[in-house]
């Protein structure tokens, strides 16, 4: 089922966009493309494959999480442009 012209001027005022008449020409044919893709994706038989969230396998790359002594406070306040009563110190927000 193709996307219409129509169709990307809905999306298009839904999110606000001021598209010219190229523009909205270029996504429809864009996005029909993607979606002749797609049926493409559709008809291949997956009946023996697994599925899967990533294609290689995953492993935790962190360091371990052990405790260390922080960052000394007046260090921390040392490249702050302002500081009050050893914390920094931000315009208000209303």
């Amino acid at each position: 089922m193709p996307i219409t012209t129509a169709e990307v001027e809905h999306v298009a005022l839904l999110a606000r966009l001021k598209l010219s008449p190229e523009e909205k020409a270029a996504y429809t044919e864009q996005l029909n493309a993607i979606l002749e893709y797609m049926d493409k994706l559709n008809a291949l038989d997956t009946t023996d494959v697994e599925p899967t969230a990533h294609v290689l396998p995953l492993r935790n790359v962190f360091r371990e999480d052990v405790v260390r002594p922080g960052l000394p406070r007046e260090k921390a306040l040392a490249g702050a442009p302002a500081a009050s009563e050893g914390q920094f110190k931000v315009p208000r927000v209303v």
